[in-house]
């Protein structure tokens, strides 16, 4: 057996959503090695940008260096991720994390991002009562995991003739972007009751202009995602709740995938971490954990 292994992590782009994916992947390498009496090394490869150009330049010059195995969330469809097909053409294991499976036959870790779509929107729904406008922030739109959760809400939203849907933004995985067009959303509609969002970018922002507006309370927000300034939030009660995924748990599991990927070991299709549900009254117990 080889002394060393080394996998690489490409995460849509750097964000502390993806820091805690990269926490959990390189607590697994350490478990994982010192078990087998060998070193793992995980390389974690942030993209600078959220786009597809960027993030198959970041996994071509991943895969130079002829790393054991990479894991990869795709920003886009893997069928249109040319990096990714080369990759794996080469005989170099590609595991997804917080994606869906697609039919080409790569595993994944992640959630049902349908579900989690459909359980944030039917919260929110019953906190305005059946009634009222509803914002909508896309992520990255053609990221597989954004655009299950985004056709999720609109299809609950749908659901109810007291719901207006109107058009919350898109923040393309930037917190900055974000609160930019939730703050303009905001402007146009004063009247807003309740807003929604896609990825762990648009709650960020959508609460810095919550709040900016004076609004907090007012307008009924429910996330996505529960890294430390979402749960902040809710602490605070600018976001109402949020459907989380777990993301240190899908790092530690892409790494023990891509370990068993790379000694010719059948991997499961796809591994289902979970979602966490999390309001005012169990935040507490998440922030504790939170670093």
């Amino acid at each position: 057996m080889a002394r060393t292994l080394r996998f690489v992590i490409v995460p849509k782009v750097a964000h502390p959503w993806f820091d805690e994916v990269n926490k959990g992947a390189q607590a697994e390498a350490g478990i994982l090695g010192r078990e087998l009496g060998i070193e793992i090394v995980v390389d974690y490869m942030p993209p600078s940008v959220c786009d597809g150009a960027g993030q198959n330049a970041v996994l071509e010059k991943a895969a130079i260096g002829r790393p054991n195995g990479i894991a990869v969330d795709p920003v886009d469809a893997v069928a249109n991720m040319a990096a990714i097909n080369r990759i794996r053409s080469q005989g170099i294991p590609v595991i997804l994390f917080d994606s869906p499976s697609p039919d080409a036959g790569i595993s994944s870790v992640g959630n049902d991002f349908t579900r989690q779509g459909t359980i944030a929107a039917e919260r929110l729904v019953k906190l305005i009562a059946f009634s009222g406008k509803v914002a909508v922030m896309q992520g990255y739109p053609t990221a597989p995991n954004h655009k299950a959760r985004y056709e999720a809400q609109l299809a609950v939203l749908k659901k109810y003739p007291g719901i207006t849907v109107v058009d919350g933004g898109t923040d393309n995985d930037d917190i900055e972007t974000a609160r930019q067009q939730a703050s303009a959303v905001l402007k146009s509609h004063p009247d807003l009751s309740g807003y929604l969002c896609c990825d762990a970018s648009g709650p960020i922002g959508i609460a810095a202009a919550v709040k900016q507006a004076g609004m907090a309370g007012k307008i009924k927000v429910v996330s996505m995602d529960g890294i430390k300034p979402i749960l902040d939030a809710i602490k605070e009660g600018v976001i109402e709740s949020t459907s989380a995924t777990i993301p240190q748990m899908q790092g530690s599991m892409a790494v023990l995938m891509l370990w068993q990927a790379s000694l010719g070991i059948q991997v499961p299709h796809a591994i289902d971490t979970g979602i966490d549900v999390i309001t005012q009254e169990n935040v507490d117990k998440f922030l504790a954990n939170a670093v």
